[in-house]
Formats: C-alpha cells, structure tokens, sequence
C-alpha cells in the first residue's frame, strides 16, 4: 500500500517542475527504481493511472529503469552485482557486504509540452 504514498509525491514532484517549466501538458515520467527497492512497478503504475486524473500529468507515460543489486566485499574488498538472491561474495565467500546501489528510487526527468512548442516535447532534467 505505500506505493500510494510514493506515487502521489511521484505525482507532486512531476507537476510542482511541470508548472515551473510552463509545461500544459507532462508526456513521459522516467523512473528509476532500485532491485532492493520495495516498489512495484504495476502498483505505481494502477496508482498513476487514478491520482494523476485531472492533473498536468494525467496521460504520461510512465518509464521504470530498474538499477541491479551492487555490493561490495567488507572483507576483501570486491565488487559484485547480485544475480536475484543475496549470495557471498564470489572472490573470498565472505558473507559480510556493504551494498552499493540498488535501493535507489527516484524521479530521474520529465518530458513536457508548452504552449509555444506545438506538441514538441522537452525533457526536464530533475535534479535531486
């Protein structure tokens, strides 16, 4: 149920630089969502479909990159990306790890429409 939550400041953060830009239309939400991330791509996906109704952003597509699991040996100092489950470190076994990406969530640009651009699009880069 926190995708709500998470799709409704998704929502604000889109339309807070969408107003800012003189956007009268946003077009693409380009996410980025770590594999530790507890996000579900479907679920942000049902809630954007409801609360952006009535809203700059209602229509946009929705775009998810999915960043793997990276981790790094506390032992010996290797890097690796986890293949699915959490697994030892592949150079010494050493289950003792520091993760490194993978739980990142965020709102990476937004593709907008303004009034002068008849129906080009402008990619907003958010900074974070």
């Amino acid at each position: 149920m926190h995708e709500l939550a998470v799709t409704q400041s998704i929502l604000e953060i889109a339309n807070q630089h969408a107003a800012q830009a003189g956007a009268v239309r946003v077009t693409n939400l380009y996410l980025v969502i770590g594999q530790l991330s507890s996000i579900v791509d479907d679920s942000i996906q049902f809630y954007w479909d409801i609360v952006s109704r009535g809203t700059l952003c209602e229509g946009a597509a929705l775009h998810f990159e999915r960043i793997p699991a990276g981790l790094r040996c506390l032992d010996c100092g290797t890097s690796y990306t986890l293949p699915g489950e959490l697994i030892a470190c592949p150079h010494c076994q050493s289950i003792r790890a520091q993760v490194t990406q993978g739980e990142e969530f965020r709102l990476d640009s937004i593709d907008i429409e303004t009034a002068e651009e008849d129906g080009d699009n402008v990619r907003d880069e958010l900074t974070p």
